[in-house]
């Protein structure tokens, strides 16, 4: 698969480096290339970096993981993304990108795009690695687009999580965002450590 990283930070860098063990192509889109957050990513095999819009024009499916306030700068310098699959992994909880509640809805009305919101629920560090003891940890997505939903649950079985839990449509994207929320609130706020995740259990 070809994939555009646009937000080479922690998660970016994480999934491009899980997916870039499993053959996918990966291209770093950013503003400088001659400096810019992740250059350490070109050390990993199938990566190479360009213009966001670069980035793009090779890629079947795009990654964002930036500021939510981002996105509209990110829009433009994307170009056309008719029919690619866009993965959001944003988080709009300290600051929306009015008057979106989301970014995930923000490209739903400015794009043609399919979208997906997925790998937003955990840290990176889960992201690099998703095994705890002989079990892996479940990642989470919602939207209305079958296609991303189908691209998105394959990427998070290369990084190597159990599975990917559909939490429903586009209306529930801002749910899956509180969900992360729930995340943040137990491994940062009350102290109990980044290596904390979360797994569906059925009897």
């Amino acid at each position: 698969m070809n994939i555009a990283i646009i937000g080479t930070g922690n998660v970016g860098g994480a999934l491009a480096t899980q997916w870039s063990k499993k053959g996918h192509n990966i291209y770093l889109g950013v503003q400088d290339t001659n400096k810019f957050k992740g250059v350490e990513l070109l050390k990993n095999e199938h990566t190479s970096v360009s213009s966001i819009g670069e980035a793009v024009k090779k890629s079947d499916t795009i990654l964002i993981a930036t500021p939510p306030t981002a996105i509209f700068d990110i829009i433009e310098l994307m170009g056309d993304v008719s029919g690619k699959v866009i993965i959001d992994a944003t988080n709009a909880i300290m600051k929306r990108p009015e008057p979106f509640a989301t970014v995930y809805h923000c490209l739903a009305e400015q794009t043609d795009a399919k979208i997906v919101k997925c790998f937003n629920s955990t840290g990176f560090e889960n992201m690099l690695n998703p095994k705890y003891g002989d079990d892996a940890i479940d990642m989470f997505m919602a939207g209305d687009s079958d296609k991303a939903k189908s691209v998105a649950k394959e990427l998070a079985l290369d990084c190597g999580f159990g599975t990917c839990i559909d939490f429903g449509k586009s209306d529930k994207v801002d749910l899956l965002e509180k969900f992360a929320l729930s995340w943040i609130n137990l491994a940062i706020m009350q102290g109990h450590g980044r290596n904390l995740a979360f797994k569906v259990m059925r009897r």
